[in-house]
């Protein structure tokens, strides 16, 4: 018997993903539909607009962790929101004057908030809001409120028209100890400037229900979705079709008060624990969710096999396109390992913080929020086509745009190139938008301007279906956007 080739192999074992060598084409009349981009930036993180891809790999980029600042910020259940040029910082804390027991929810927990003007060094302001042991000189915004402080998950409200009193939002709730529903589900609370919040009525807002087994106990986190234009709550629950497992669901509303019936999206793999989903809206392309979920390794702590209640746990990457009903996992593989650090491998040791923000012209951060360091990715630096030495193409769905200039975000080695033809949706050349007419792209640029022989006006293929082909060898490209010509 002749022995499988690799590729035959991971075709058999269900393995040529993302990762490996790919091609494929439309098929359906849904897949043939022209996809309008308009003047959106798009990112690979999906396949939703590959049609073709020859010799090139969809390849999960790493984030570096960052020397740790001389006042990080850490905390479970953090938040980071970026409001102008101020980076907030919303955390649980516990009162060390509180002597009972220590449970989830417990009268003990607080809410601590923290400011930075460079997303990386943090001050903790006295706001004199709350006495906990024994002061008021403190940082806390929230006490005295079990459960609410076990999870409290804010947000900056982008709803056009949206109450200025009412700028900040948040929801918060347990189902409280030994699996009781003692919070009765997720309560709204609501904020001017983000430090002072009350709740917003006294029933919950996304009541609790008993068939969804321990649900919310976690940060359930919410938006204003400028796509969807409505609010989204993405969840824990703790049920999916391949068992008992810590899952997420996702519910809808246009007011903030009244919610859709939830649906479980159930993204886990047969096994696997979802812990916390942290979905939010991308910065530079709200109509992509990016997810930062915690995989957890229920009964191991690092290598060794313990109470079910324990668990390892570490970082992934998953995405959800507005108007989908699923979230989009191109890799299964960890995101952010534990690393060398051996408290890393510890029961619960590994949280990204909710929202990637932009911390420089051409970084963005994630936080750790039980570490205190900072990671750092290029700008759209989640997943790149990447070329090695060896040339490659990809080509995309049709698309329809708006504007008169290509920008792409991409990075060649000194040997590496880039070049870029537009066709028609039949994949023939478009009349001065031939490969051979295209200038050459070197270097390392968030924005780099496609130029074409003659220097001819794209806006003129303006809403009509045509395909991207890009041409590449030892490049990665992020992302791409169409807007107006300078």
């Amino acid at each position: 018997m002749t022995p499988l080739t690799r590729r035959q192999m991971l075709r058999v074992t269900g393995m040529l993903t993302a990762g490996c060598f790919w091609r494929t084409t439309t098929g359906t009349a849904a897949e043939s539909k022209p996809v309008d981009v308009g003047s959106r930036l798009e990112l690979f993180v999906d396949r939703r607009l590959i049609d073709q891809m020859d010799g090139l790999e969809l390849r999960l980029q790493q984030p570096q962790r960052m020397p740790l600042a001389a006042s990080p910020i850490k905390g479970s259940y953090l938040t980071i929101i970026k409001d102008g040029d101020i980076f907030r910082a919303y955390y649980r804390g516990d009162d060390p004057s509180y002597k009972g027991d220590r449970y989830s929810g417990h009268p003990g927990e607080i809410t601590c908030y923290a400011e930075s003007r460079d997303g990386q060094e943090w001050t903790f302001p006295r706001l004199g809001i709350f006495e906990v042991n024994g002061t008021r000189n403190n940082n806390v915004i929230l006490a005295g409120l079990p459960p609410f402080s076990h999870n409290f998950s804010p947000f900056l409200d982008t709803c056009p028209g949206a109450n200025l009193q009412a700028r900040f939002k948040a929801l918060a709730g347990h189902p409280g100890r030994n699996r009781k529903v003692s919070a009765e589900g997720l309560h709204a609370f609501i904020s001017a400037d983000g430090i002072h919040w009350k709740k917003a009525g006294t029933e919950p807002t996304i009541p609790y229900d008993k068939s969804w087994h321990h649900a919310f106990d976690s940060q359930n986190v919410s938006f204003w979705s400028e796509a969807e234009q409505c609010y989204v709550c993405y969840f824990r629950t703790y049920e999916t079709p391949q068992g008992r497992l810590r899952t997420i669901s996702r519910t809808t509303s246009q007011d903030f008060k009244r919610w859709t019936a939830p649906v479980a999206t159930n993204p886990n793999l047969p096994g696997e624990h979802l812990y916390t989903s942290q979905t939010h809206p991308y910065f530079r392309a709200p109509h992509l969710y990016i997810a930062l979920p915690t995989r957890y390794a229920a009964g191991r702590v690092g290598t060794k096999t313990t109470d079910a209640m324990l668990g390892s746990t570490d970082i992934l990457f998953m995405t959800w396109r507005a108007g989908a009903t699923a979230f989009d996992r191109l890799f299964t593989e960890a995101f952010i390992r534990p690393g060398l650090d051996p408290e890393r491998w510890g029961s619960r040791a590994n949280y990204a913080g909710l929202n990637v923000v932009p911390t420089g012209p051409a970084e963005m951060s994630i936080y750790h929020s039980t570490s205190g360091y900072r990671y750092a990715l290029r700008t759209d630096g989640f997943i790149s086509v990447h070329a090695g030495a060896l040339q490659g193409e990809l080509r995309t769905r049709p698309l329809t745009f708006t504007g008169g200039e290509l920008i792409l975000n991409c990075s060649t080695s000194v040997a590496g190139s880039l070049r870029v033809e537009i066709q028609d949706a039949n994949g023939t050349p478009c009349s001065n938008f031939h490969l051979a007419d295209s200038q050459e792209i070197v270097g390392d640029k968030i924005e780099h301007a496609v130029q074409w022989k003659g220097n001819p006006d794209i806006a003129a293929l303006a809403g009509k279906p045509v395909r991207l082909r890009f041409v590449m060898k030892e490049t990665d490209l992020y992302s791409f956007r169409f807007r107006p010509r300078k």
